[in-house]
C-alpha cells in the first residue's frame, strides 16, 4: 500500500486500546453537553414563541460550534502529529524506523495518519450530532457538509505541518513551539489582512476572498454563510481554502518525503576503507604494529586479509585511543547545576533562537494591532460598550500563545530527561527536590523570558496611551505573572506523573488549550443567547462539574492529593465567576477569581511534586526503614 505498514499496525491495534473509545465518546458527550447548556441557557432567560425563534436557536449554536470544533481539532493534529514524530526522535526508534525497508512516503505518511488517526474518529462522530441541528432549523445539510469539510481538510494541513516540522527539528520543543508559532502566525496574518483589506484586490480578485481562501477561520465562517449557495460554488472561499489547503498538505509531505534521510540520517556509513587504503599505499600506518586477521564488515562492505591494516587505523582513531588536551580552563558550575546547565548551555537546541525570532515576528503583528486600534480611537471604547474590548483580542492572542510555549518547555524538560535517560543518573546524585524543580521552574523563565516580558509590555504601552488605567493595568500584569507560573508548574507536574512522553505533553498543553477554549466557549454562549448573567450558572452547572471531573482525572488520579481535588473542584466555578464579572465590567472580582483560584491550584500542584520527586530518589522509604 502506498500508506504503509505503520498506519496499518496503528489501524490494527488502536480499537484494542480504551483509549480509542473514550475520546470519541467524550467528545459527543462533550457536544451534547454544549448543546443542552445553550438550550437550557435560551429557555431560562427568554420565550420560544415561534419557529423563528427555533431557527434562530438552530443557526446561533451552529456558528458558535463549527469554529470551536475548528480550533480543538486543528490544536490537537498538530500537536499530536508533532509530538509522534518527536517521540520517535527523543527515544531514538526513528533510526531502527529508517533502517529498514520502509520507503520514505511509507513512513512519513503512515506515520501522520496515524497520529491522525483518533483525531478523525472524532471528526466523524461529531458528524451525526451536526446533524441533528438541522432539526431545529435555520442549518442546512449543506452547511453542515461544508463546515466538515473545511475542519477536514484544516486537519491534514496542520497535521502534515506538526509532522514535517518535526521532522525536521531535534527537540521535541522545538517541534512544538514552531508548529504553534506558524499556525498562529498563518491564521492572524491572514486575518488581519483581510479585516483591514476593505475593497482592495488583487489581479482582480478581493484581497478579503484572499484570505478566505487561505485562513480556516475565515474559511469556516464562509462555509457556515446560509447565503453561501448563491455566491456560487466554485469561487467561493471555501472552496478554494479547502483546495489550498490539500495542496498545502501534498507539498508539506513532499517536502518531508524529499527530505526525510537529509533530515534523519540512519543509514550512515564510515568511510574507513578509502582512508585504510591510502594509509597502506603511503606507509603511513604506526610501525611496529603488526596487523591481526581476520575481516572487517562495514554494511554490505567486507574487507580481507589484502586490507586487514585498516584494523589498526580504525583502533587509533576509537575515542579510546585519542588524546586530548585542554587548552581553556573549564567553567564553573553553579550550586545548582541544574539551573546552571538551564541558563548557561544550549540544553534545548540552538535552534530556539529561531523560536525566538519567530516570536518576535508574531509580537511585532500584535504591536502593530494596537497600533491601529489607538490610532483609530477603537482602543478607548469602554468595556460595557464593547463587550470584549478590541486591544484584548492581539494581547489575549500573544498571551496565549506565550502561554503553550512556556508550559511545551516546561513538560520536555522533563520528559527529554527521561527519554534521554539522564532522569535516572540524576535521581542518584545528591541534588535536593528542591534543587532541582526550582532548577527546572527557573530554567525554564530563563529560556522564554521574551515570551513571558513581551505580554506586559504590550500591556505597559496601553496603559501609557491611556487606553487603560492604572488599577486595570495592575491586575492585568499580575494576573499574567499567576498564569506563566501556573503553566510552568503544571508542564513540570505533567511531566513527573506520566512516564509516556507523548502523553506528558498531551494532557499538560491540552489542560492549558482546554481551559483558555472552555472560556471561550462561555463567552460565546453568554452573548449568543442571553444577557442576564444571573440566571446562567444553573444552566452552566453540569458544564463546570464535568470541567472539574476532567481535571482531577487528568492532574490528580495518578498523584491524589486533597489539595489538587480542592483545585480541581473551584477552579472552573471560578472561572465561570471571573469571565461573567469581566463580561459586566468588575475587573476587580475578576482579577481576585483569577489569582486566588490559580495561585491555589499552583500551590497545590508544586507540593506534590517536590514530595513526588523526593519518594521517586528513595529517601522516604531509606527514612522509614532507618
Amino acid at each position: 500500500m502506498v500508506i504503509g505498514p505503520i498506519f496499518i499496525r496503528e489501524l490494527v491495534t488502536a480499537p484494542r486500546r480504551w483509549q480509542h473509545f473514550v475520546y470519541r465518546a467524550l467528545y459527543g458527550a462533550l457536544l451534547w453537553s454544549l448543546i443542552y447548556t445553550a438550550w437550557l441557557v435560551l429557555t431560562g432567560t427568554q420565550i420560544i414563541r415561534t419557529v423563528q425563534d427555533m431557527a434562530h436557536f438552530g443557526s446561533t449554536l451552529f456558528v458558535v460550534l463549527a469554529p470551536l470544533q475548528l480550533a480543538l481539532m486543528t490544536f490537537l493534529a498538530a500537536t499530536r502529529s508533532a509530538s509522534a514524530v518527536a517521540q520517535e526522535k527523543d527515544k531514538k526508534t526513528i533510526l531502527l524506523l529508517l533502517m529498514t525497508r520502509l520507503s520514505n512516503h511509507e513512513l512519513v505518511l503512515g506515520k501522520l495518519l496515524a497520529s491522525l488517526l483518533d483525531v478523525l474518529v472524532m471528526l466523524a462522530s461529531a458528524v451525526p450530532i451536526f446533524m441533528l441541528l438541522t432539526l431545529f432549523g435555520g442549518v442546512s445539510l449543506g452547511q453542515v457538509g461544508r463546515v466538515f469539510l473545511v475542519t477536514l481538510a484544516t486537519v491534514l494541513a496542520a497535521g502534515s505541518l506538526g509532522s514535517t516540522v518535526a521532522l525536521a527539528r531535534e527537540k521535541t520543543f522545538q517541534s512544538l513551539s514552531m508548529t504553534a508559532l506558524i499556525l498562529v502566525i498563518w491564521m492572524g496574518l491572514w486575518e488581519a489582512l483581510g479585516g483591514l483589506a476593505g475593497n482592495r484586490n488583487i489581479a482582480g480578485v478581493p484581497l478579503s476572498t484572499i484570505a478566505t481562501a487561505v485562513s480556516p477561520f475565515s474559511a469556516i465562517w464562509a462555509a457556515a454563510n446560509p447565503f453561501r449557495d448563491a455566491m456560487g460554488t466554485v469561487l467561493a472561499g471555501d472552496t478554494m481554502f479547502v483546495v489550498s489547503a490539500l495542496v498545502a498538505t501534498a507539498l508539506l509531505n513532499g517536502l518531508a518525503i524529499w527530505r526525510l534521510r537529509d533530515w534523519n540520517p540512519g543509514r550512515e556509513t564510515v568511510q574507513i576503507v578509502p582512508a585504510a587504503v591510502e594509509a597502506e599505499e603511503n606507509n603511513q600506518l604506526p610501525k611496529n604494529r603488526e596487523p591481526t586477521g581476520g575481516t572487517l564488515v562495514l554494511g554490505s562492505s567486507v574487507l580481507g586479509s589484502s586490507h586487514r591494516a585498516a584494523d589498526e587505523v580504525a583502533r587509533a582513531g576509537h575515542v579510546d585511543a585519542r588524546v586530548r588536551k585542554i587548552d581553556q580552563r573549564s567553567r564553573e558550575v553553579w550550586d545548582n547545576p541544574v539551573l546552571w546547565r538551564e541558563m548557561c548551555t544550549w540544553a534545548y537546541g540552538r535552534k530556539v533562537i529561531v523560536i525566538r525570532l519567530a516570536y518576535l515576528f508574531l509580537l511585532a503583528l500584535a504591536a502593530a494591532g494596537i497600533y491601529f486600534a489607538i490610532h483609530s480611537g477603537a482602543a478607548y471604547v469602554r468595556a460595557n460598550e464593547a463587550i470584549i474590548p478590541v486591544t484584548a483580542w492581539p494581547v489575549g492572542l500573544l498571551a496565549l500563545v506565550s502561554l503553550i510555549i512556556v508550559n511545551a518547555l516546561a513538560v520536555t524538560s522533563i520528559t527529554n530527561e527521561r527519554d534521554g535517560g539522564s532522569l535516572d543518573l540524576l535521581l542518584v546524585t545528591d541534588l535536593s527536590p528542591k534543587e532541582f524543580i526550582f532548577g527546572k521552574m527557573l530554567g525554564v523563565a530563563w529560556v522564554t523570558k521574551e515570551m513571558l516580558v513581551a505580554p506586559l509590555v504590550l500591556c505597559i504601552v496601553l496603559w501609557g496611551a491611556g487606553a487603560i488605567s492604572v488599577e486595570n493595568l495592575l491586575y492585568v500584569l499580575v494576573g499574567l505573572a499567576v498564569m506563566d507560573l501556573f503553566v510552568i508548574v503544571l508542564g513540570i507536574h505533567c511531566g513527573l506523573n506520566y512516564a509516556n512522553s507523548k502523553t506528558a505533553v498531551g494532557v499538560s498543553l491540552g489542560s492549558v488549550f482546554f481551559l483558555f477554549l472552555g472560556v471561550v466557549t462561555l463567552i460565546l454562549f453568554m452573548i449568543s443567547f442571553s444577557g442576564n448573567f444571573q440566571t446562567q450558572l444553573a444552566p452552566f452547572l453540569a458544564f463546570i462539574v464535568g470541567g472539574s471531573i476532567g481535571l482531577f482525572v487528568t492532574l490528580g488520579s495518578r498523584n491524589p492529593s486533597t489539595a489538587i481535588g480542592m483545585a480541581s473542584l473551584i477552579l472552573p466555578f471560578f472561572t465561570f465567576f471571573a469571565i461573567t464579572n469581566f463580561l459586566v465590567d468588575h475587573p476587580f472580582n475578576a482579577f481576585v477569581a483569577v489569582a486566588g483560584t490559580y495561585g491555589f491550584t499552583t500551590a497545590a500542584l508544586l507540593v506534590p511534586a517536590l514530595y513526588e520527586f523526593d519518594v521517586a530518589m528513595g529517601r522516604a522509604k531509606l527514612a522509614g526503614e532507618e
